[in-house]
């Protein structure tokens, strides 16, 4: 017997908080959404239900103006009419880290259970793509189904069902499998997640409209239970849908039309799946399209913003939260209230719309602000915490000296450089005129120093006097204490830094004892110490060699410009000539030279097309599609500086590489190339808790000439034997050229607007003035799973190191809480639980073998498994874990009191 085919209304909003309009002005309307959708539920009796588009921030928005309503909001919620969460933003899947898309389904959950209910749906509707690792962690939240709108066919341009038969699933629904196995329903919105928008009450229409779109939904539908979205971006809600409804009923008495909501939906079609239904595993990316619209290049639009992204999300994920850690295991208050704060802010920034840099130029002026106030609020956390604990070191055993406490937070063993400006002498308003003190600090010679560790064991390091600054302190018991301080910058190796813990080092008056080491530089163009060496040739490339295997990488590191006709969503290449700094005459300097770092200055002088041909400005203007846009560039030339610095530690293995540009061109694009010439027909990239694995070449369906991809701490490529890895910070787009297997890393594309489906001009997208972008180039042997992720990995953490002050104190100079092992692991995430002040850590496993994990924090007595939501699972006794981690699985331990 044939089923019954019900057709689901489901009435809702697709809300970007900010894209075309401010987000003032967005909101204007979402108030005016709001009220009108809780008024009608008073009024409608026939009005079932309203998706508040998985995303609980736009509560706060909305009671931010109409705090009155909240109860009744709450009630609605309660009564599952309005359906709410699990997210608290809809984020950009790609470009924001692992960490961040937790944080985001936890406050979610959270803010949701304030409200009483939480629709349990992994919704991604306009996600640009969805990361591989999605389906365990929608698992690990207690989600089994995701909904989304791209990332695989048989979606196309411009929302529409395409017309090619190689789908990757035949049907709207299919499994959805994560590398580590964990599998959830997904729903594709085939039609888009506006398919059943507007619904007519005029009976003619009304059967136009359905025949229509009956036939679209059936045409991918795997049960016959059809799927309609009654809405679309910021679109207002149909009050009369109701009366729609009962008209398409008298029209069609053989099917059931429900106004329904996802958990009604989702039951019916669970009981009506095929037992043939597709499996698509990992990355959801188009990449079985055309490849002109994967909408990819959003990674290089205004990567200032991906820049500033990178640094508030490291700040808070690898230091401000583990040093709070530390402080709390010291006695110290966890500052739960601020780190939300300071997540909820940064999350504000990650919508697609926003991260993703393709809106109009007032959006990423906010957003600017929004990552300072982020900045701010982690800088102030991490320096009050390494303080804190500072004063609790006993440092009383060096007198006179200058003590300096050096953190490692990146939860695993390492040795850094490190560079801290240090105040030699400082003088007190109150202790002379103050008119008077900066000429008497000038006048005082800096003495002779050496540097020792707790063991009183020789440090070698560097000093470099600085000017004289005013400073001040804040006590916590009295007025503030102005003063000017006479300042040095001194730089040494920490070595073997504990995964969590600190060492103290003194700086003392008396000569330095250490033997002269060898300077990293040699001969002016030669940086070398003892893994690699880098030979600057006289147009700026460089050939690297790995001391270690012998491996040579010749003219790496030149420069690529080509005209960009695109947008900010996607990148289009102009017709004309590609320029590159090879043969490019460079100035070459040096900057910096010791034993244990060298720095060389290379600089270009540039002359690239000043903007694209007049006539792209028509093609703009009459909505020329990116694809079929023609326009060249323009005669008139423009000169642009590079300076790029080179430099090498002492014991790095990487090169690492900062580019400052001067930006005076319009509509281009500039990319650093490493020409690797290793055979492969794959790579690898860092992405959401995985490093991704990607093929060289797209699929035969693929007609765009570029073949970008996301990242996010780095790409790497090996055959086997050989590889070359390029960490990064912040800088999310890299393409595999097929010519040498090239490397190039997006450093700055400049555009002119929005895109999509209007005709914004965007002029602040140029990025016009000064940009700069920062990576490192690491030569390894074999492929990333090897010592050269950790490499990658650690090159985004900074190291925290504070002055203090010769005192009494309970701790000893040099400590580590927390130890761990296990092959192949990358540490995530140590933080307090959100509801306790168990300390939780996050690993996930980067390869497809088990791993064995060996972890512990010093002296808990308790310790258990835990899901990404902070839920506990198993739970042992002692502080010692062993626990096995499967191919890539993602593993969160906690350790407490009372578990």
């Amino acid at each position: 017997m044939t089923k019954k085919k019900s057709a689901h209304i489901i009435s809702h909003s697709h809300w970007d908080r900010e894209w075309y309009m401010t987000f003032e002005q967005h909101r204007y309307y979402l108030v005016k959404l709001m009220d009108t959708l809780l008024d009608l539920f008073k009024k409608d009796s026939q009005f079932q239900s309203f998706h508040l588009d998985g995303q609980t921030i736009i509560l706060e928005d909305y009671l931010e103006i109409k705090p009155e309503r909240r109860e009744e909001l709450k009630e609605l919620i309660q009564n599952k009419k309005l359906h709410i969460g699990p997210w608290y933003v809809l984020q950009d899947a790609f470009l924001t880290s692992g960490e961040a898309n937790v944080r985001n389904l936890l406050y979610g959950f959270q803010d949701a259970k304030e409200f009483g209910a939480i629709s349990k749906l992994g919704y991604f509707p306009d996600t640009f793509g969805i990361y591989g690792q999605a389906p365990q962690l929608l698992k690990q939240a207690g989600i089994d189904t995701a909904a989304f709108g791209r990332g695989v066919k048989p979606t196309g341009f411009n929302n529409t069902v395409s017309d090619m038969k190689s789908f990757e699933s035949p049907y709207s629904e299919m499994q959805w499998v994560a590398p580590d196995g964990s599998s959830v329903l997904g729903i594709l919105f085939a039609n888009w997640y506006s398919n059943g928008n507007e619904v007519p009450t005029d009976s003619e229409e009304a059967r136009s409209f359905w025949e229509r779109k009956l036939q679209e939904a059936e045409k991918y539908a795997s049960t016959p239970h059809l799927l309609f979205m009654n809405g679309c971006d910021h679109q207002p809600v149909q009050q009369d849908v109701g009366a729609a409804i009962h008209i398409a009923k008298e029209l069609y008495p053989d099917i059931e039309f429900i106004h329904s909501n996802f958990d009604d939906y989702i039951q019916a079609v669970k009981e009506g799946l095929p037992d043939n239904l597709q499996t698509i595993r990992g990355e959801l990316r188009n990449q079985r399209t055309d490849g002109w619209s994967t909408l990819v290049n959003t990674a290089s639009s205004r990567i200032y913003l991906k820049q500033m992204n990178q640094e508030c999300q490291t700040l808070l994920e690898k230091v401000a939260e583990p040093l709070s850690v530390l402080s709390h295991l010291t006695g110290g208050e966890y500052p739960r209230d601020y780190l939300r704060y300071a997540w909820k802010t940064l999350m504000k920034n990650h919508p697609h719309d926003s991260i993703c840099g393709c809106s109009v130029d007032e959006v990423h002026q906010e957003m600017e602000i929004r990552f300072k106030k982020v900045k701010q609020t982690a800088d102030m956390i991490i320096n009050d915490k390494a303080m804190e604990i500072a004063s609790k070191i006993n440092t009383g055993e060096m007198d006179k000296a200058i003590p300096l406490v050096v953190f490692n937070t990146s939860g695993k063993n390492r040795s850094v450089i490190v560079e801290k400006e240090i105040e030699l002498e400082k003088v007190y308003f109150s202790e002379m005129a103050f008119s008077e003190i900066p000429a008497f600090l000038k006048t005082q010679k800096l003495p002779a120093y050496h540097l020792t560790n707790s063991k009183g064991q020789e440090i070698p390091f560097t000093i470099e006097e600085l000017d004289v600054r005013f400073g001040y302190d804040l006590p916590e018991d009295a007025f503030r204490r102005p003063y000017y301080a006479k300042r040095a910058k001194i730089t040494f190796i920490a070595e073997n830094l504990s995964h969590l813990g600190y060492q103290t080092f003194f700086l003392q008056n008396g000569v330095h004892q250490h033997v002269e080491e060898e300077s990293i530089i040699k001969q002016g163009t030669i940086l070398e110490n003892e893994f690699l060496q880098v030979d600057v040739h006289e147009d700026g490339s460089y050939t690297l060699c790995d001391k270690l295997s012998g491996k040579v990488y010749p003219n790496q590191g030149s420069y690529e410009n080509t005209g960009d006709i695109g947008n900010e969503y996607m990148f289009k290449k102009a017709e004309g000539r590609v320029y590159t700094t090879k043969g490019l005459q460079a100035e070459i300097k040096t900057i910096e030279n010791s034993s244990i770092k060298g720095t060389i200055a290379i600089t270009h002088y540039w002359e690239i097309p000043e903007k694209a041909a007049a006539t792209f400005e028509g093609e703009k203007e009459r909505l020329i599609w990116h694809r079929d846009r023609v326009s060249g560039r323009s005669e008139r030339k423009v000169t642009i500086k590079v300076i790029t610095y080179l430099t090498l530690e002492k014991g790095g293995k990487g090169l690492k590489v900062k580019a400052v540009i001067d930006n005076q061109a319009m509509d281009h694009r500039i990319r650093v190339l490493y020409p690797t010439n290793l055979s492969a027909n794959f790579h690898y990239a860092d992405s959401v808790f995985e490093i991704a694995k990607r093929p060289n070449s797209p699929e035969s369906e693929w007609e765009n000439p570029s073949f970008d991809h996301h990242q996010h701490a780095f790409v790497s490529i090996s055959d086997g034997q050989s590889g070359l890895t390029i960490a990064n910070k912040g800088l999310q787009e890299y393409e595999i050229v097929s010519e040498g297997n090239t490397i190039a890393v997006t450093l700055l594309r400049s555009v002119s607007e929005l895109g999509d489906w209007g005709w914004f001009p965007t002029p602040e997208a140029q990025c016009i003035g000064i940009n700069s972008a920062e990576w490192m180039v690491i030569p390894h042997e074999g492929d990333i799973t090897g010592e050269a992720f950790e490499i990658a990995y650690h090159y985004q953490t900074p190291v925290v190191a504070v002055q203090t002050d010769v005192h009494k104190g309970h701790l000893p100079c040099d400590q580590t809480f927390f130890a761990w092992e296990g092959e192949h692991l990358a540490v995530s995430s140590i933080k307090l639980a959100e509801s306790s002040n168990d300390v939780l850590i996050r690993w996930f496993n980067t390869t497809n073998h088990d791993s064995l994990l060996t972890a512990e924090i010093i002296g808990a007595p308790k310790h258990y498994e835990s899901t990404i939501l902070e839920e506990k699972r198993e739970t042992f006794t002692g502080s010692n874990a062993s626990i096995t981690v499967r191919p890539f699985e993602i593993k969160t331990i906690g350790w407490g009191e009372h578990v």
